[in-house]
């Protein structure tokens, strides 16, 4: 069983699962009734976005430097105990079950959830490739 990092609204993979949207806002102009038959999410799960501030640091960075910094706030909002227990029990349910995680942006490099897929992998989570 794996947890996948996907990119929202790309094509499902075979048992891939139920998809989290692990966003801070919904997709503009699509109805909540199809937001999974769109490959959106099946569930919105935006305790684990950025806050608003760090996800518009994440958007402004443009230098290795800033990235770093975006990285660093994240993390230490990952680290809250309500969020990190959230990661540890996602980490729990992929050596279980299949489901999947993600966000819209186009390049997961430069994506919060590259940094999700290292803090799952550093609980031990079951990462598909």
């Amino acid at each position: 069983m794996t947890v996948r990092i996907v990119r929202l609204g790309s094509p499902r993979a075979p048992d891939e699962g139920p998809r989290l949207g692990t966003v801070r806002r919904p997709p503009r102009g699509v109805p909540k009734s199809e937001f999974a038959s769109q490959n959106w999410y099946d569930l919105w799960f935006p305790n684990l976005a950025p806050s608003v501030e760090t996800m518009k640091q994440a958007q402004q960075a443009t230098t290795p430097a800033q990235w770093q910094a975006f990285v660093r706030h994240y993390r230490a909002e990952m680290a809250d105990p309500e969020r990190a227990r959230t990661i540890g029990l996602l980490a729990l349910l992929s050596r279980q079950t299949n489901f999947s995680v993600g966000c819209y942006c186009e390049q997961e490099s430069h994506c919060h959830r590259s940094i999700l897929r290292e803090l799952l992998n550093e609980q031990g989570a079951d990462l598909a490739p």
